[in-house]
């Protein structure tokens, strides 16, 4: 406690010693609020990664539902459609807005450690990490959150019974549909570990043959599990006939869970982090997440720049310092917060930001310390958002993941659940990266019962004539695509041309910018160069390019313009099979 104490009190003198160094002017800016605002939507937008689980939450609002009964509805039919992503057997943080009485709260649904799970459990003989204990199996297996959240979202917030939010995903797990690309690549990527487990050869091998393009994908077996969820709520899925095929599959295969941490399983409500930026309120995820004080962090740093003034590389640079220096906080202070003391306070403070912005030079690149680690992955694939809002000003911004490609790769004979691989999320060995390259010490250890650190970063804006929702997947790269996002929002981009938006990514160590496909011309990447930052150009090696063609990410984001009583919605162009739709009301609600 004494050295957490410490910690904080250095960051505060830090900030200090910092103040007198800058000069800039730190108003936020006034933005011009309208004559006339409407007071609810005119209808309801939805964007998700999938067009089957944006029509499911439609037909639930469309059959008196609202927007916490059509996330359920969204949610469970994306753990259907988008197995590479997420599903029953992961989690989720899930940012609400209530309409009636004003209030933002977070459901934290994030997965946390077995009893079993120490962090010598994943190390091999030579005190190494051992990555194939980390990211395959049941060792990488945490306790899933995406259930209890749905029961959650259902019971506390919805005004339709569980059954009714969950008929779609149900009928399409029995009734399937077309595999697309993107799953069938995942799925020959990761076929290796995929069929060491017989539970899940039955469901992803058909007479020997793997999942193509083109066929049509059945969950028998998950459209039962689904079917006892809707029947008996959260004992359909922590304890009863689904638990016991859980246990029983998880320790066939070498792990350890019981009955005991199964059942003990609980959604936590968390307060989410409110700032003020440039006139937005930007309300985001609190932890476990790492993303809400990452973006604040950011944000506040960038505030006194208006960026759009800037040209392009001098913009990226001043935007990459910024994340940098977020991404060591990230690394040394952030962890569940109820197992470590975090910092949040100084982390999100105005003049913690202003004293790190003091040492940004404007023109030269700030080499990151200690050692630089391997080049990030990338993970485009993994993980999924969507965005809701619906006809009252109710909203919803849920991320929901199984961490890598299919989780763990593994699912318990007879549930149909793919179960997540969310240890690799925790600091299994202090100062080793995991597979997004990012690395974390005690804060982020395995302790039985907590939850690994996030990335998502399910956020909210509001203007005085505007409302947005955004989020993305991505891996370590979700928070500086939400920043981007915000910025974009902020310029004056509409929702699809912020979806659209070019990426680029920072997160300390490694030491360098990697960009997507497309988002740095030659001369602006020559230019950070020669301001010092080492830039990981995509492509072909040959023609210069120092890594993948990937695209990144698959960003959803809805927005409500109040002064033109507009709503619209952006889906990602990088996912083909997603779908962003408006539906007017016939009789919005009346003030």
């Amino acid at each position: 406690m004494k050295s957490r104490k410490r910690l904080a009190g250095f960051l505060f003198a830090c900030t200090v010693a910092l103040l007198p160094a800058t000069a800039l002017a730190l108003s936020p800016q006034t933005r011009p609020v309208s004559a006339s605002l409407a007071a609810h939507p005119p209808g309801a937008a939805i964007a998700s990664g999938h067009h089957l689980a944006t029509d499911a939450g439609l037909q639930v609002l469309a059959e008196g539902g609202n927007a916490f009964d059509a996330a359920v509805a969204v949610s469970s039919t994306l753990s259907v459609v988008e197995p590479i992503s997420s599903g029953l057997g992961g989690g989720g943080l899930f940012l609400l807005h209530d309409a009636r009485s004003g209030k933002d709260v977070m459901l934290d649904a994030r997965e946390y450690a077995p009893e079993s799970a120490t962090p010598e459990q994943f190390l091999d003989k030579k005190g190494e990490l051992d990555r194939d204990r980390s990211m395959n199996g049941p060792w990488s297996a945490g306790i899933p959150g995406l259930p209890a959240a749905l029961v959650e979202l259902a019971g506390k917030y919805g005004r339709l019974p569980l059954r009714q939010s969950l008929a779609p995903a149900i009928r399409i797990a029995r009734e399937g549909f077309p595999v697309y690309a993107r799953m069938a690549k995942g799925y020959a990527s990761r076929r290796e570990i995929m069929d060491r487990y017989p539970g899940t050869r039955e469901v992803y091998l058909r007479n020997g043959k793997p999942i193509a393009e083109g066929d049509i994908f059945r969950q028998p077996e998950l459209a039962h599990t689904l079917e006892l969820l809707a029947a008996e709520g959260f004992d359909g899925f922590y304890r009863g006939e689904t638990a016991r095929k859980l246990i029983k599959g998880v320790n066939q295969a070498g792990g350890r869970w019981t009955a005991r941490e199964l059942a003990a399983y609980q959604v936590k409500q968390r307060t989410p982090i409110s700032l003020d930026y440039r006139g937005w309120k930007v309300t985001t995820a609190p932890p476990p997440s790492s993303g809400g004080i990452a973006l604040a962090e950011m944000l506040q740093i960038l505030e006194p720049w208006n960026l759009q003034e800037l040209d392009e590389a001098h913009r990226i640079h001043l935007v990459t310092e910024a994340m940098r220096r977020a991404y060591r906080d990230r690394t040394f202070f952030l962890g569940d917060p109820d197992f470590v003391e975090i910092p949040q306070k100084v982390l999100t403070s105005r003049d913690y930001a202003q004293g790190l912005r003091a040492t940004i030079h404007p023109d030269k690149a700030t080499p990151s310390d200690l050692l630089s680690g391997k080049p990030t992955p990338l993970e485009d694939d993994e993980t999924t958002h969507f965005s809701i809002i619906d006809a009252e000003g109710n909203r919803v911004g849920g991320t929901q993941t199984v961490n890598l490609l299919y989780g763990s790769g593994l699912i318990p004979p007879g549930t149909g659940v793919l179960l997540n691989d969310e240890m690799d999320d925790f600091a299994l060995k202090p100062g080793t990266p995991n597979a997004f390259g990012v690395m974390g010490y005690e804060a982020n250890a395995p302790k039985p019962g907590k939850r690994m650190l996030s990335s998502m970063t399910p956020t909210f804006m509001e203007s005085p004539d505007k409302v947005v929702v955004l989020g993305t997947p991505g891996g370590s790269r979700i928070i500086t695509m939400v920043l981007l996002g915000v910025l974009g929002y902020d310029a004056g981009l509409s929702a699809q041309q912020v979806a659209a938006l070019p990426r680029y990514h920072h997160q300390w160590l490694p030491d360098a910018i990697s960009a997507e496909s497309g988002a740095f011309s030659p001369e602006v990447a020559k230019t950070l160069e020669a301001m010092g930052h080492e830039v990981d150009l995509p492509g072909d090696e040959a023609a210069g390019g120092r890594g993948s063609s990937h695209v990144w990410g698959n960003l959803q984001t809805v927005a409500w313009d109040r002064a033109s009583d507009v709503l619209s919605a952006g889906s990602d162009p990088r996912n083909p099979v997603g779908g962003a739709k408006v539906v007017i009301a016939a009789d919005p609600p009346k003030p």
